[in-house]
């Protein structure tokens, strides 16, 4: 069985543009995502997704300076993206990420593809029932899952954010929500503002690497509530069905 993590990026942002690039304290945020990461033991293949636009070519001259395999697709239909990245990787098992979490948590990475593979389900996410922070979200899925939902969908809004009708079509998939002792969901982790980068920036520069916990940020946060405070008031923007 061999497991591959897709991690979708893209230059165009509406709300922080080129983002995925930025310096994060010596490093791109896309950067600290692929580390992060590729610190998951049970995750056998790295792959960054992003588009065919010219913009993105930077990405792919990232992920070269990086040494972490990259697919091109199309831009608006991320699904088939996801889909095309997953055959040609041969995956059986795919996982999904995004490059705007440069917090992300490679022992809940794990704990969703474990998951996954203990209860025979097809998906398994920490994301959909919340408990942990905004940022930390992890979509575990099989192939033959992802491929039905690419055969399947037909909604934009649910290839433009490859799992919708996975999780929301419980009738045909078995799915399984990894949901943590503690509700922190409250907590904004994700970067997609200037105040989220702000955020991001004071986390990284109390660390010395990024192979900090994410109960290491936490603790961070309860210890300072002005660092919360950078991006409290951030609406995320949500799902647009139809």
């Amino acid at each position: 069985m061999k497991t591959v993590c897709i991690i979708q990026a893209r230059m165009g942002s509406t709300r922080l543009p080129g983002k995925v690039l930025r310096d994060l304290h010596g490093a791109s945020m896309l950067a600290r995502v692929v580390r992060r990461v590729q610190r998951a033991q049970l995750i056998d293949t790295v792959v960054v997704a992003t588009s065919e636009a010219p913009a993105d070519d930077a990405i792919v001259a990232e992920c070269a300076r990086l040494e972490v395999a990259f697919s091109r697709g199309s831009e608006p239909d991320v699904l088939d993206r996801y889909y095309q990245a997953a055959r040609a990787n041969q995956a059986d098992i795919v996982v999904r990420v995004t490059s705007d979490c440069p917090l992300i948590e490679p022992n809940l990475i794990d704990l969703c593809v474990s998951a996954l593979q203990e209860s025979g389900v097809d998906y398994a996410s920490n994301g959909v029932r919340r408990s942990y922070p905004r940022g930390l979200d992890v979509e575990a899925m099989t192939f033959a899952a992802l491929e039905r939902a690419w055969r399947e969908a037909e909604e934009e809004y649910q290839r433009a954010h490859v799992t919708p009708y996975i999780y929301q079509t419980p009738a045909l998939f078995a799915i399984r929500h990894i949901v943590g002792e503690s509700d922190y969901s409250q907590l904004r982790w994700t970067v997609d503002t200037p105040e989220d980068w702000q955020f991001a920036s004071a986390v990284y520069a109390q660390f010395t690497d990024d192979s900090f916990s994410w109960q290491e940020v936490l603790a961070l946060v309860q210890r300072e509530p002005k660092l919360t405070a950078l991006n409290a008031h951030i609406e995320q923007k949500e799902l647009r069905h139809g």
